[in-house]
Order: structure tokens, then C-alpha cells, then sequence
């Protein structure tokens, strides 16, 4: 079986070696390519699994798509700890290591230029959620919800009207003030970061999270001032009034790079190189 050559990532020569244990897609270990003062993360896949073709038909395995994401963010998390990488998007492949070469010798001054900016940082993630509206009251005799006392005459359609109004008034005035938070804290975290990105709001129907996603951003932090951001945001989750503040990281600049977004504006990806 042919084998392509895929590429997690750029970088700079590394100054310590990557761990003995670390595999990458297909459970073998990444390899260095070097080239004029660049390196690129790489190995061998099978062609029948990355060629334009079985990519199209691996799009439908939500296992193997798990599994091929997973190996590339753990090579891409190993190269955070001991370098900054440039890491480009999932299953970026080439015929060989030269094709691999001419990519890098292209690209070189972009991939200079980002390198020395990014130099020694890292992105964290901060999403701010509302918690989940409850559950429709399913008792719509008259006093429930107003004093929580059930009664036995039936709700009329003008109280139930009303209560929905009310309902819908709190919920209105409760998103307000959510986003209200989720915009000072994001000026908040933009102060002590060196470059800030908002993403669009998670669709909860895809990510699975509950609530309503009403910050979804990424900062760019030195590595050294990182427990300073992380303490910060820690502090924030006390100020929250009921809704959830999570925070992710470190990670490599995925949002401050911009080689993952160009690779994907420009189709970037099986059998680019042949």
C-alpha cells in the first residue's frame, strides 16, 4: 500500500526532543522534515484512507474522524510544550517529502513572519453560557406559578397568556444580562492578552453543551503571564450570577495563525503536492 506524507505542523528546529512515547495518526511517531530553517511535523499515511477519494468516504465514519482529530490535536499538543507550532489543517497531505519541501519553500515568508509573532504564546478559550431555560410548568391551574401553591380552579386563557408574557420577559431580560457579561469580560481578558478573536456562538444542537453560548473567544497570551490570564478568569466565575464561564487551553495560535483558515480557504488538503 502507497503511503502520503501528512503534516501536523510548522515550526522552528525544536530545542528539546519530542516525548519517546508520542504517536501520531495510524499510532506511528511523527518524524522532522527540515527545510532552510524550517521543520515540518509529518508522517506516513495510508493513501486509500487520505486520497480525495477516501477522505470523502471517511466524512460519513464519525468514529474514524474522532479518532484521525484526536491523533493530530495530541501531536500538535506535544509541539506546544517544547516549541510554537504552526499547525495546519486536519489531513493536509502530500504525495512525498518533496512535495512537502516546495510547500514550505513557498510559504516561507508567511511562516517566518507568523513564527516571530507568535513567538512564546499561547491561546486560551473562553465560552460563557447561560444555564438552560426549566422545563415548561406542566400545572396550569391558577396560583402555581405565582405562589407555587397548586389550586383546583383551571387557569384561564388570558392568565396563561399572561404568564407566558412574564416568562418570556425574564428570559429576554436574563439573555441581556448575560451578554452584558460576556462583553465586559471579554474587554476584560482582551486587556491582559496580546490579541483577542471572537468566534461565532456554539450551536448547541452540534456541540452538545447546555445553555446558550453567549461568548465563545480565544486570547493570545505569553506563555510566562499564562497563570496571571488563568487566575483572572477563575476570579471572573465568582461575578457570573448563575452562568457557567469555562475555560480551555493552552493551546497552539490556532485563531492567530491563520495557516489551519487559509489551508481551508484554499482547499488545502488530500493529495495537494501530486
Amino acid at each position: 500500500m502507497t503511503g502520503l506524507r501528512y503534516v501536523y505542523a510548522v515550526c522552528r528546529p525544536l530545542g528539546a526532543p519530542l516525548q519517546a512515547q508520542l504517536t501520531g495518526i495510524g499510532g506511528a511517531p511523527p518524524a522532522l522534515l527540515a527545510h532552510r530553517g524550517l521543520i515540518a511535523v509529518v508522517s506516513t499515511v495510508p493513501e486509500a484512507d487520505f486520497c480525495e477519494e477516501g477522505l470523502k468516504a471517511h466524512l460519513e465514519d464519525l468514529d474514524w474522524l474522532a479518532a484521525t482529530a484526536r491523533a493530530h490535536q495530541g501531536v500538535i499538543d506535544a509541539l506546544t510544550t517544547v516549541t510554537t507550532p504552526l499547525p495546519l489543517r486536519l489531513a493536509t497531505v502530500f504525495r512525498d517529502d518533496s512535495g512537502v519541501r516546495s510547500m514550505m519553500e513557498a510559504r516561507e515568508t508567511d511562516f517566518l513572519h507568523a513564527l516571530d509573532r507568535l513567538e512564546g504564546q499561547v491561546e486560551w478559550g473562553v465560552k460563557v453560557f447561560t444555564e438552560p431555560p426549566p422545563e415548561p410548568a406542566t400545572d396550569e391551574r391558577a396560583g402555581t406559578a405565582a405562589t407555587g401553591e397548586k389550586s383546583d380552579k383551571p387557569m384561564s386563557g388570558r392568565d396563561y397568556l399572561r404568564r407566558r408574557r412574564a416568562d418570556t420577559r425574564a428570559h429576554e431580560a436574563d439573555l441581556q444580562a448575560a451578554e452584558a457579561f460576556a462583553d465586559a469580560l471579554h474587554q476584560r481578558l482582551g486587556a491582559h492578552a496580546e490579541a483577542s478573536r471572537l468566534h461565532p456562538p456554539q450551536n448547541a444542537s452540534l456541540s452538545g453543551a447546555l445553555g446558550r453560548n453567549v461568548l465563545n473567544a480565544a486570547y493570545l497570551v505569553p506563555r510566562n503571564r499564562s497563570e496571571e490570564f488563568v487566575e483572572l478568569v477563575d476570579r471572573t466565575k465568582d461575578e457570573a450570577g448563575g452562568l457557567r464561564v469555562e475555560l480551555t487551553g493552552p493551546w497552539a495560535a490556532y485563531s492567530f495563525s491563520g495557516f489551519a483558515e487559509e489551508d481551508a480557504r484554499h482547499g488545502a488538503s488530500a493529495g495537494e503536492g501530486r
